[in-house]
């Protein structure tokens, strides 16, 4: 059976998954999950972007009721990106190999009706800590609370910036890991995320979850997403076709 769920199942769980900046990650069950946002929140575009790439067969968790503040959603189990990258299971190249593969899915989606002309569906938050190497998905794509319709250079600029912090963060332990990753992911990228660049910039430095220290690394990673982008991006056609 196909389990369904609503805020008030997990109104009273004690058990926080993950305690993040803008919302919390409580456990349901074994197969739903609910995120709830500390403040006030329109929960209404996550949603239905959530339910669009979904009916497109894109990787996501399956949202079961969205009220409120709060998401339910199916659990995936498995490790992040991030983690399996972190204990040497994934090497650096199959890990930018894993976040084009997904923009490349995500950007072929036609837009919703009613988008402007030339958007697609971006994340704004395709990173190796929101991809879930799960066992029912694959690679999976979770954290939508950004995710809206727009250029999709926007999407693969801000994918390299994220990069670009952690790289730019030179007393981290994955300084050196994030750069090698971020020339990876440039390397391959479709697209241009230099024409996009200072709008990614503002986005991020705009961003509710940014923890105290991040805001400082934007500008630097900015400057070696400059530095590593090849000089002959593929700029391709990837404007789907509207529902």
């Amino acid at each position: 059976m196909t389990p369904t769920g609503s805020a008030g199942d997990a109104a009273d769980s004690p058990y926080v998954l993950n305690a993040g900046t803008t919302a919390d990650i409580l456990l349901v069950d074994d197969e739903r999950v609910m995120r709830r946002y500390h403040d006030a929140h329109d929960i209404a575009t996550e949603a239905a972007l959530m339910r669009h790439v979904a009916a497109h067969g894109f990787p996501v968790p399956t949202l079961f009721s969205a009220e409120g503040a709060d998401l339910v959603m199916e659990r995936l189990h498995g490790p992040t990106l991030l983690q399996a990258l972190a204990a040497g299971e994934l090497n650096l190249h199959d890990g930018a190999e894993i976040m084009m593969d997904l923009h490349r899915q995500l950007h072929a989606i036609p837009a919703p009706k009613g988008s402007p002309e030339g958007d697609v569906v971006v994340h704004l938050d395709l990173q190796p800590a929101n991809i879930l190497l799960s066992e029912s998905h694959g690679p999976a794509l979770v954290d939508w609370a950004n995710a809206r319709t727009g250029p999709a250079d926007l999407d693969l600029a801000l994918s390299a910036v994220i990069l670009g912090e952690v790289a730019a963060d030179a007393g981290g332990d994955y300084s050196r890991a994030a750069r090698a990753m971020l020339v990876a992911f440039l390397a391959i990228t479709e697209g241009d995320p230099l024409a996009q660049l200072d709008e990614a910039i503002a986005a991020r430095l705009s961003d509710p979850a940014l923890i105290p220290g991040e805001e400082a690394l934007v500008q630097p990673a900015a400057e070696l997403v400059r530095r590593y982008a090849p000089t002959d991006l593929i700029i391709g056609a990837r404007v789907p076709p509207r529902d």
